[in-house]
């Protein structure tokens, strides 16, 4: 039998025990009273599931622009029209050859006279020496047939007359088939023409231009013969004696687009050379002119009176010091006191000074193709 404190020994073991299951409880319960700090994980059994969504985003991005802007430029001087005169300075030549083709059909009997007057007027403009001037009708029949020697210089107006009567009367009006003819095909021709030498061709006829052998009778045509003839010399001029247009004829009559000389105006035009009207009565300043063309020029008689102060000059599109060039009111030119050296283009820009009562002619030549 045990000893009561043998029972109270294992008595208190048991009762050990029971303190020992019920501690971890108490514990448990205080946490869930009191809350447990400390780490812990939770593990879900489902694996998450994914949800994609867009969402539009502005993103500022650079664009380049090109945005006109206005630039003033100033010019001197008033506000208002402007026009540029311009021509070429001539190359320096071993003299002139001159060539007149002359419209022999019946219209222009009424002008025998004053052809040979122009040509006359001509022969006392040019220099004393170093000219030759053959004169042919616009056949080309009778251009690359001719076998006369060109007037030259102490020649007299009786043999002006005589080169004229002797040129044939093919009555045909086809100044750039016959100006071929002559200087291309006439193989007597090459006995006195000068490659070296500049030249003039004066064409002169009362209806329109109507070449179709060497030049066709179309725009291409007329361009054709305009490269072809600028390459002849190193330097050639041209004038043309014909029908002008109704607003500025001096006829006293209107004419029909076929007696117009619109494709030797544009001829002429493409070369800065001068058109004479045939109607005026005297063609004379206008054939002093074109002879003119042949010299270097020390001053050019503008298009328009100028409002002066606008004024400026451009050799080779290179500004010309103001102390090289003088305008002169009177003649209403610019005078070139250093000459622009040959071959240079020269352009003359000014603002028109309309109240100076200008009538579009003051250079006298009823031409206001020298601007633009």
């Amino acid at each position: 039998m045990p000893s009561p404190v043998q029972e109270h020994r294992e008595g208190g073991d048991s009762g050990t025990d029971g303190m020992k299951r019920i501690f971890p409880l108490i514990v448990l319960a205080a946490c869930f009273v009191f809350g447990c700090e400390g780490d812990y994980t939770i593990y879900d059994m489902h694996p998450p599931e994914i949800i994609e969504v867009e969402v539009p985003v502005e993103v500022p991005v650079e664009v380049i622009v090109e945005v006109p802007v206005e630039v003033l430029v100033e010019v001197p001087g008033e506000g208002g029209d402007v026009w540029i005169d311009s021509f070429d300075q001539p190359y320096t030549m071993d003299g002139i050859d001159i060539v007149w083709l002359i419209d022999k059909s019946g219209s222009m009997n009424q002008h025998g006279s004053q052809v040979v007057a122009g040509i006359e007027q001509m022969m006392l403009a040019l220099p004393p020496s170093g000219w030759r001037l053959g004169i042919t009708s616009m056949a080309w029949q009778n251009a690359s047939n001719t076998q006369e020697f060109p007037l030259v210089p102490g020649d007299t107006v009786q043999d002006a007359w005589d080169a004229y009567n002797n040129t044939g009367n093919i009555g045909l009006e086809a100044g750039f088939d016959a100006l071929y003819a002559y200087l291309i095909e006439n193989t007597y021709n090459q006995s006195w023409l000068r490659p070296g030498a500049g030249l003039l061709v004066v064409f002169v006829s009362d209806e329109e231009e109507q070449s179709s052998r060497d030049f066709t009778n179309t725009s291409s045509g007329l361009l054709d013969f305009i490269n072809w003839y600028g390459n002849q010399r190193p330097s050639v001029f041209l004038a043309s004696i014909i029908n002008l247009p109704a607003p500025e004829s001096l006829c006293n009559t209107s004419h029909h687009a076929t007696y117009i000389g619109q494709r030797y105006i544009d001829a002429t035009n493409a070369f800065g050379g001068v058109i004479v009207d045939i109607c005026a009565e005297d063609w004379a300043t206008g054939v002093q002119a074109a002879t003119t063309q042949v010299e270097p020029y020390e001053e050019w008689e503008l298009t328009f009176t100028p409002i002066e102060d606008t004024l400026i000059v451009f050799v080779d599109s290179v500004v010309m010091l103001a102390n090289d060039w003088q305008y002169n009111v009177v003649t209403n030119s610019v005078e070139f006191l250093v000459i622009p050296p040959e071959g240079a283009h020269v352009e003359i820009g000014y603002v028109i000074d309309y109240d100076a009562g200008d009538d579009d002619d003051s250079a006298g030549d009823d031409d206001d193709s020298a601007g633009s």
